[in-house]
Formats: structure tokens, C-alpha cells, sequence
């Protein structure tokens, strides 16, 4: 069960790198305005804020990679994390679309129960 909930764990982890690459590099381009649904001016206006969001997405996925390196001693940081981001896409799907919580909050969620039963 542990090798099951380090996998649902990286798998958290490289969407939020993948999320930090949308974010910080991709934000103001044709597959960013595509997945957030941007228009080229709201884009531009507010890439460096993209770019901080992308930036604190990194730091999640840092964080659950870490907590995967130290194995089952590294539970907590992983619970830790996972709770930054479930906590990270209730507050996306309330403030921004629910999409949100499909994509970021439901993965998390399964990857901590992973983590709380193994």
C-alpha cells in the first residue's frame, strides 16, 4: 500500500509541476490562453501574478517530493503538503471554477487517504 500512495503522491507532484510550468511559462502563450481560457490582454496584464502562483505550485510539488525521498518517515511532510493542496483547490473551485476541484483537490484528497491507510 505504500508504493501505492507514494505513486498517487507524485502523481500530485508533477501536476503541480506541470501546474508551475503553465503558470510561469506558458501563461501569455496559445496552450496557456487554451487552459485557463485567457484572453491576450487579461493575459498579459496579469502574468507576473501567474508567475507567483506557478512559483508557490513548485513549492507544493517540492514538498511532496521531499516527503516520497524520506519514505514512510517522511508521512507527515507528505500529509503536510497534501493538505496545502486540497485546502489550495477547495479555495480554486470556490473562488475560481469548480474544474478546479477535479483536477486539484480530488487527486490530493485520494493521495492522502493513501498516505492515512498505509
Amino acid at each position: 500500500m505504500s508504493t501505492l500512495a507514494n505513486l498517487a503522491v507524485g502523481l500530485v507532484a508533477l501536476l503541480h509541476c506541470y501546474f508551475l510550468v503553465l503558470e510561469m511559462f506558458f501563461w501569455d502563450k496559445p496552450l496557456g490562453l487554451r487552459t485557463f481560457r485567457l484572453t491576450p490582454e487579461f493575459a498579459q496584464a496579469s502574468k507576473a501574478l501567474a508567475a507567483n502562483q506557478g512559483l508557490y505550485n513548485g513549492f507544493l510539488a517540492a514538498g511532496l517530493f521531499w516527503g516520497i525521498l524520506l519514505g514512510t518517515s517522511g508521512n507527515a511532510i507528505k500529509i503536510f503538503f497534501l493538505c496545502c493542496v486540497i485546502v489550495a483547490g477547495l479555495y480554486g473551485a470556490y473562488s475560481v471554477g469548480k474544474k478546479i476541484l477535479w483536477v486539484q483537490a480530488v487527486p490530493g484528497l485520494i493521495a492522502l487517504g493513501l498516505v492515512l491507510i498505509s
